[in-house]
């Protein structure tokens, strides 16, 4: 079946929300992918495909919609240049506590199709998605089942909205798949998101990737296709775990 679009409204207007649907009939466990900073373009909306062909509904919210029309952006030629200049307006259109929010669009869209299995969902997120994941997770703790961030960023923050602070609330399993070479997320800000979820009593798995942030997109100049396998198999078996079995 081919990718869909639709419009879901939010408290702050009308977001578009790609879905990849897999093939065939059937009812499939749902997936929200949460984008990078980069936006929605051609290797997002691949990448969603791929997640949807091994048997996941794919629900792909443009979280730049606050900011209005805009790209898709070319990450190679972006980073070439002053790349904070060019994604900084947009980025500061959203944050964790919004994309949080849009979740509730979201998930209301999902219960309204009637080819989803279950009322449990997971979700993926990538570079600042990885944060929004685990903010939606966190804020609607009876809807998600599993959580996978890749080299997400400033996952625990002295800011009030920063991921580490939602550990109480998940009850979802949570696999966080942080770069070897990331500023964004340095050693010490691994060990106090982890035990922040340690003391919460959080199931969780945390895996240090021998590449650079940014390593899973395949049109970023740190693509590392053997990493990004990895992360593929890792996100995979995590969603076959904790969903599947509730579908």
């Amino acid at each position: 079946m081919p990718d869909q679009l639709v419009t879901i409204r939010t408290r702050d207007g009308d977001c578009p929300l790609h879905v990849a649907v897999p093939p065939g009939p059937g009812w499939f466990p749902a997936v929200i992918f949460y984008m990078d900073a980069g936006g929605i373009r051609p290797a997002v909306r691949d990448m969603a495909r791929r997640l949807a062909a091994a048997g996941y509904l794919v629900l792909l919210p443009d979280l730049f919609y606050r900011y209005g029309p805009y790209g898709p952006f070319v990450p190679k030629e972006v980073f070439a240049g002053d790349f904070r200049a060019i994604l900084g307006p947009l980025m500061a259109t959203t944050g964790n506590d919004k994309a949080a929010e849009d979740t509730e669009a979201v998930l209301a869209y999902l219960d309204s199709r009637d080819d989803v299995a279950g009322g449990a969902v997971g979700a993926v997120g990538f570079c600042m998605g990885g944060g929004m994941a685990l903010a939606a997770a966190a804020a609607y703790p009876e809807r998600f089942a599993s959580v996978a961030s890749f080299h997400g960023g400033n996952l625990a923050t002295d800011a009030p909205t920063s991921p580490h602070l939602g550990a109480p609330r998940l009850k979802a399993e949570i696999y966080v798949a942080a770069a070897e070479h990331d500023r964004s997320y340095p050693p010490e800000m691994a060990a106090r998101l982890e035990t922040a979820l340690t003391q919460a009593g959080v199931r969780y798995s945390a895996e240090t990737y021998p590449a650079a942030h940014g390593w899973m997109k395949p049109d970023f100049p740190v693509y590392d296709p053997q990493a990004a396998e990895h992360g593929w198999s890792q996100m995979l078996a995590l969603f076959d775990r904790t969903l599947r079995s509730r579908a």
